[in-house]
């Protein structure tokens, strides 16, 4: 701290520190938009404590011009600011990620001898890959690491982040006789290492991390896996282990709740309970059979999405399962994406591929006509069936398959045309959205890295700055929840990924809208314009309803099997009381049928409580009851999925109504 006495002779020199002085202050922007001045080298705990001692308690770390950092580390510019608490999304990150330390820590104390890899967070919690070695670890052993990690954390170790050179990393780790971090620093640049210490235990790691230890309060260990080395199947199969940590037992206990509400929901478990789908070793991982419950749940899907795709001008087309490998060297595929298809099939000496996307196929239909502007935009329209090589431990139920039927559509449009074809598709997901009943999203806007430029990215920076300025301009005007993301884009151009939540708050990656200013170029496509001359189109890709594996998969756990009687595989169910009235049941459903309505009988000679029971179980939304009465009126009793009665009517009425109820 200087001080200095105002006097006429120093006046001069005063003046001289105050302008220094400015130089040694930074400007501080606060999320609200107001603005402090603090001195440089300032850390946002210290800012924090500025504002509040309970505030400074909260915090976990900071946010400083768009990146997370550690709150006890020195702010030397003027600077975005936020401080980051339990609250927040990365102040949840940072929190689970300095519990995967804590749990390294417990299981290194326990474990004497264990190689550990990585522990990343993840949208719930955290896990850690270890190499037990000869130990098979399981979840009997769950409750000491709980307790060990509990005793750590009271411990009120701070988190210490100190840079390291690679040498002396490596020296570190070659003592510890640690594989795993060798071979990550053998990756890393010399002059940004960093190692995080807390109480006796050093990681390698970028941070950031919370404060100190103490903020960790109630720890559960959820499971344990098998996940191979960085995610390759050639190398060794490690031990995930999975868990959560909260500030509150309260919330850990909410969690719980909702854990095993999910499991309920889980949409591989009631997928076989509703026979929607199954997988056979006989045909292969990834690669589903769907049921005829399935099948009919597709059959609607792809109705409502031709019936709402026609009305919006879209135009269906059909393409091959393969294509010659020039083709998508042609699109650039091949070189992004060779690592996701499946090996090539040598037919007459040249090389075929798999599908894996059906944007090239759909290029080529553009091409295969002249194309005016008075044309444009043309919306090419599939329901293509696409390949992809899924790593076999990244394989998930529907949720990740090597086998996927894709709601996929390609516009192609001139640049005035752009805004209206770009808001055009994004109004089509918020009409789905409601229509499912799908009440949180985000659109997630992905946008290039100009450092990454002819590399993961088409090398053209004047419209990658032109085409996202222009999906910008749509997403502000339509006033949509969206987050810019950076370096996610498509290969060829912007992106938007829109993610769901279900009715339980599980989040899912569901739909993509995509700009593509590169693929008219390489395949040459072009439209007579206004002035004869030849022009290339905009192409906009989307896939409003994902793939019917995800979607269907979406909706299984967004419902918990309970569909609405439109979408329902089996929309009802005739229960004939005893054999004597089975003919008058194959009556009634031979009617329904007729009109289109999804029936089936319970032929079983079981006891009517129990066929009701059953019904109830298979989530089946309306069960018709018949016996004498029944029959001698041409009736039918109409009783509800959960248990509404809803007395007896006329077989033309309940008709009727199920078909009101069951329009899209």
């Amino acid at each position: 701290m200087f001080q200095f006495v105002l006097t006429e002779k120093n006046d001069d020199f005063c003046c001289l520190f105050i302008f220094i002085s400015s130089f040694m202050e930074i400007k501080i922007t606060l999320p609200d938009g107001a603005q402090r001045n603090y001195p440089k080298g300032v850390t946002a705990m210290e800012i924090a404590l500025s504002i509040s001692e309970g505030l400074a308690r909260n915090v976990l770390s900071a946010k400083v011009n768009g990146k997370v950092q550690d709150a006890s580390l020195p702010i030397n510019e003027d600077a975005e600011f936020a401080l980051l608490t339990w609250k927040d999304d990365e102040g949840k990150q940072t929190y689970w990620h300095s519990s995967a330390h804590l749990l390294a820590e417990a299981i290194e104390a326990l474990y004497p001898g264990v190689k550990l890899a990585i522990g990343p967070p993840i949208a719930n919690g955290f896990y850690y890959d270890i190499d037990f070695l000869d130990h098979k670890f399981t979840s009997d052993e769950f409750d000491k690491v709980e307790k060990k990690m509990a005793e750590l954390a009271k411990a009120n170790s701070e988190f210490v982040r100190s840079e390291v050179s690679k040498a002396d990393a490596l020296a570190y780790f070659t003592e510890k006789n640690d594989p795993y971090k060798l071979e990550l620093i053998e990756g890393l640049e010399d002059g940004q290492i960093t190692f995080y210490k807390q109480g006796n235990f050093t990681d390698l790691c970028r941070g950031p991390h919370i404060p100190n230890t103490s903020h960790i309060k109630s720890i559960k260990l959820l499971s344990v896996a098998g996940a191979y080395w960085r995610g390759n199947e050639n190398n060794k199969q490690l031990t995930r282990v999975y868990a959560i940590t909260f500030p509150k037992k309260t919330e850990l206990d909410e969690y719980l709740l909702m854990v095993e509400e999910a499991k309920k929901r889980d949409h591989r478990k009631l997928g076989k309970e509703l026979e929607i789908f199954t997988f056979d070793d006989d045909v292969g991982p990834g690669l589903p059979l769907w049921l005829p419950n399935g099948a009919a749940m597709i059959e609607v899907l792809e109705g409502y999405a031709k019936k709402t795709e026609r009305l919006a001008g879209y135009e269906r087309v059909k393409t091959p399962h393969i294509a010659r490998e020039s083709m998508y060297l042609k699109s650039g595929h091949l070189p992004y994406y060779k690592d996701s298809m499946f090996p090539p099939m040598e037919i007459d000496g040249v090389n075929y591929y798999l599908k894996a996307m059906n944007c090239p196929h759909h290029h080529k239909i553009f091409d295969a006509l002249p194309r005016s502007y008075k044309d444009l935009p043309i919306r090419l329209a599939e329901y293509g069936t696409c390949y992809r090589y899924e790593q076999s431990g990244e394989l998930f139920g529907l949720m990740r398959v090597r086998s996927l039927q894709m709601n996929d559509a390609h516009i192609y449009c001139m640049e005035k045309q752009f805004e209206q074809e770009f808001r055009a598709v994004n109004a089509l997901y918020l009409e789905y959205f409601e229509k499912f009943g799908i009440e949180k999203y985000v659109m997630r806007f992905s946008k290039h890295d100009p450092a990454k430029l002819g590399k993961k990215y088409i090398d053209m920076p004047e419209l990658w700055l032109k085409t996202e300025a222009m999906v910008k301009g749509v997403l502000d005007s339509m006033n949509v929840n969206y987050v810019e993301v950076a370096d996610e884009a498509a290969f060829y151009g912007p992106k938007i990924d829109i993610q769901v939540w279900s009715a339980i708050g599980r989040e899912f990656t569901l739909a993509t809208n995509q700009v593509d200013f590169a693929q008219a170029e390489r395949f040459n496509l072009s439209f007579t314009n206004e002035k004869n001359e030849k022009e290339r189109p905009i192409i906009i890709h989307r896939a409003p309803l994902s793939t019917h594996e995800r979607f269907i998969g979406f909706l299984l756990e967004h419902y918990a099997g309970n569909f609405p009687v439109w979408l329902a595989p089996r929309q009802v169910i005739v229960l004939p009381i005893s054999d004597k009235y089975a003919d008058y049941a194959e009556e009634v459903v031979k009617f329904l049928k007729k009109n289109d309505i999804r029936a089936l009988i319970d032929h079983r000679s079981e006891k009517a409580g129990k066929k009701i029971r059953d019904a109830e179980i298979a989530k089946i939304p309306y069960m018709l009851i018949v016996g004498e009465k029944e029959q001698t009126l041409n009736e039918v009793s109409v009783r509800r999925h959960g248990g509404e009665d809803l007395g007896s009517m006329s077989l033309q009425q309940f008709a009727e109504q199920i078909i009101n109820e069951a329009r899209y």
